[in-house]
Formats: structure tokens, C-alpha cells, sequence
């Protein structure tokens, strides 16, 4: 690749648009929740080079895993939130020896607890409890009930509080993070309820109420950060306020999905019995691994990748696509009914959509997947191709942040190299 050229297929992540979800949420909380923290969810996306942009704008490291803590510790995260239900017995002991937030989901971590003989720990209970009788067909595990927490009907929630209590721990949290498949705002109201109820029927006076992630952000008619956390504070403020009780709230999506584009050439098109098809050297799996979307931001940029130099893209032609932020013409191109724009695996179904009425594709166009920053890195499959690389631009300058791995990167790792 020559100097000032991308390589497609790549990832680009736009700094300022980023920079623009953070002061959305910042100012949005400052507005409804004065006393509050932010928690960036590391596996929606741990890149390195997005960690530290969280590091630095004073997100804390909210965790799922004894891998993903140490990678915040690697990183140097001073602050931890340590979620999830597969929390290794080591990491537990050490996050809460170093007085990081630690969220309990499971019996075997306060029986961990409890053989520690620690006091003195910031110790919150995940709330499990019927969100689907709330907010019929909204949530992500319907009418089966989500596996996360301790469940409130069956009094197991209530126990676990009690067994703290028992020990001379107090219950500093509540964690009521649900995953939803509307996102709509009526699911955070009914989080905030239902910390006001168990407070009401428990009496309990928890120091920070973390109501999760799983927002919308930069989708137009969707709701942004502003009315979410109104939301929240309008159903919150009938049990806490602000002066005794933290907000915790812990955002990826709705941060790293905006800023996010993906780039890929076309390399071939084909006419079969069944229609035009223009093959890519990007693939669906990059951009929605569990293929389960079912449509795409997507745009066209026509004769922009150098076909003699793999399909790379010169900065100043990328630059003033972006710019313009609209489709470049293809004069004298045939119109197509249909083309279908597919991936570069061997797999059928590495199908991304279908363009009705448009100019006919060629080797060398580009097309763009805009806002595609959430769990598609973390979960981009090593199947056929390996890790395409990542670009940052911002203000008109591109820097790779990660390179496209290729053989050594893939075999580093493996004992098989010591048999060269």
C-alpha cells in the first residue's frame, strides 16, 4: 500500500463524532443527575486506542470477566465496575480489595465473599424481576425471564441482601440492567420503579442505583441521551435524590456505534440466472456477526479504491466523500433493477442487501456501512480473512490504530510456530 492510501476492507472510527456522544451524555446527566457515573461497557468494543479515549473523558471500566478486568488494569483504569455472572474467584477478591464497584449476580460470589471475611467493599446486588409483565414484548428474553441477578418474586434478591447483612457487609448498589429489544425509554422508567420499590418495601438505602446500558445513540427518530436520563430522573426522584444516591449508568452501544464506518471495494460482479451479483471484499460477518439484521446504513462511493493497489483508497478522494456526505455521481452507467451486494466468504448467505434502481456496480467502488462501532470488532470471526485494520480520522488526518493482521500475527501466539 502506498503512502497516504487506506486498505479496504478497514474500519473507520470518526473521532469528533465520538467526542460528540460523550458531551451528549456528560451534559445529559449533569442536567437530570448532577451525582453520577459512567461506565463504558468494554465488550462492545475493546479496542485498545477507544479504551483510552474513555480513560481519558474519566469513564470507568465496566467489566464482565476476569479477562476483561485485566485488561482494565493493563489499560490503567483507576476505577472498575465488575459485572457479569462468571466472575473468576481471584479477580473478585481483587477488585474488591481495591475497593472497585463489584455488582453480585451469583450465590457462589457471596459465598466468596462471605470466606473472605471483607467488610469494607462497595457490594451490589443485580435485581432480576419480571420486566416482560412491565413492558410486554420489549425485553430480549420475552416471556422465558432473563437469567441475570437475584430474582425478586422468588425472594432470592431479598435473601442475598439479608445474607450481606449477615455478614457486616452493607448492600452499597442496586443493579438493574436489563437487555431490551426496543430500547424504548418505558424500559428505563421501569427500571428506576422498581429501585424506587425495593427501597419503599425494603427499606434499603443503597449509595448508587446503576441502571445499565442498552440506549439508542445518533439514530434519528430514536431516543438520545437527554430524554433517557429524564426519564430516568422523573421515575428516580420518587425514592432518592441526587445528594444521597449515585446514578450509574453504562453505555457502549449508544457511544461506539455512531462514530463508526466500515469500507469495503467491490471486487467482481456477476450476471447468473437469478440476477446481478457484485462481490465485495468486505464481508456481513464484520459488520453484523450474529447475521441477524436486517438492513444496513449503507452508501455508495463510485471509482474511489485503486484496483492496482488492492483495492486501497487515496485519503484526499476518501476526504472529500466524506465531506460531501452524499453519493458520487455515475455518469453513463447502466441503471440495474437489482444487484445484490455480497461478502467475500464462501458462505451463501454473506449477503448484506439488495440495490433496486441504481447505477450498475464496478471493481473499485466503495461502498461505506455507517454506524457499525457496537459488538462488531469484539465479534468479527478470524474465518477466512483475518482482522481488517482500524483508521482514526480526525480533523482531515487518517492514523491507523490497528494493522490488518495477516499470517505472523495469527501464528505469534501458537506453540505450532516453535516447530519452524
Amino acid at each position: 500500500m502506498k503512502q497516504g492510501q487506506i486498505t479496504t476492507p478497514c474500519y473507520v472510527i470518526h473521532k469528533e463524532r465520538l467526542d460528540g456522544q460523550i458531551a451528549l451524555l456528560k451534559k445529559a446527566l449533569d442536567e437530570n443527575w448532577g451525582n453520577h457515573i459512567t461506565g463504558y461497557s468494554f465488550k462492545t468494543n475493546a479496542l485498545p486506542w477507544v479504551l483510552m479515549q474513555m480513560k481519558r473523558a474519566g469513564f470507568y471500566a465496566e467489566v464482565v470477566s476476569e479477562d476483561e478486568y485485566n485488561l482494565a488494569r493493563y489499560m490503567g483504569f483507576s476505577h472498575v465496575i465488575y459485572n457479569g455472572p462468571v466472575k473468576s474467584r481471584d479477580s473478585f477478591l481483587d477488585a474488591l480489595s481495591r475497593g472497585h464497584m463489584v455488582n453480585l449476580d451469583a450465590e457462589q460470589e457471596l459465598d466468596w465473599l462471605e470466606a473472605s471475611g471483607l467488610k469494607e467493599v462497595q457490594v451490589g446486588l443485580r435485581v432480576n424481576f419480571d420486566l416482560e409483565a412491565v413492558c410486554p414484548g420489549e425485553t430480549s428474553s420475552g416471556e422465558d425471564g432473563g437469567r441475570f441477578g437475584f430474582s425478586y418474586e422468588t425472594g432470592a434478591l431479598q435473601r442475598a441482601a439479608e445474607r450481606l447483612a449477615g455478614m457486616g457487609v452493607k448492600l452499597s448498589g442496586l443493579h438493574l440492567h436489563v437487555s431490551s429489544r426496543t430500547r424504548s425509554i418505558n424500559i428505563y422508567r421501569a427500571l428506576a420503579r422498581m429501585a424506587v420499590k425495593l427501597k419503599q418495601e425494603y427499606g434499603w438505602k443503597p449509595a448508587y442505583i446503576d441502571i445499565g446500558g442498552g440506549y439508542f445513540g445518533g439514530m434519528e427518530n430514536r431516543p438520545e441521551f437527554p430524554a433517557y436520563m429524564e426519564a430516568i430522573r422523573e421515575e428516580l426522584s420518587a425514592g432518592y435524590t441526587p445528594e444521597e444516591t449515585t446514578l450509574v449508568v453504562e453505555p457502549g452501544t449508544s457511544l461506539i456505534t455512531p462514530p463508526v464506518e466500515y469500507l469495503t471495494a467491490v471486487v467482481d460482479c456477476k450476471d447468473t440466472y437469478a440476477g446481478r451479483f457484485v462481490v465485495t471484499n468486505g464481508s456481513r460477518s464484520d459488520i453484523d456477526p450474529l447475521h441477524g439484521k436486517r438492513s444496513y446504513f449503507h452508501e455508495v462511493g463510485y471509482e474511489l479504491a485503486d484496483r492496482n493497489d488492492c483495492y486501497a483508497i487515496p485519503e484526499e478522494v476518501l476526504y472529500a466523500w466524506e465531506e460531501e456526505g452524499q453519493e458520487n455521481p455515475a455518469e453513463g452507467r447502466e441503471i440495474l433493477d437489482r444487484q445484490v451486494i455480497c461478502g467475500h466468504t464462501c458462505m451463501e448467505n454473506d449477503r448484506l442487501f439488495v440495490l433496486e434502481g441504481r447505477p450498475a456496480l464496478r471493481p473499485g467502488d466503495v461502498i461505506a456501512y455507517r454506524k457499525v462501532g457496537g459488538y462488531t470488532m469484539c465479534l468479527t470471526p478470524l474465518f477466512i480473512r483475518y482482522f481488517p485494520p482500524v483508521y482514526v480520522k480526525e480533523g482531515g488526518q487518517l492514523t491507523c490504530v490497528r494493522e490488518r493482521w495477516g499470517t505472523e500475527e495469527y501464528v505469534r501466539k501458537s506453540h505450532f510456530r516453535d516447530a519452524f
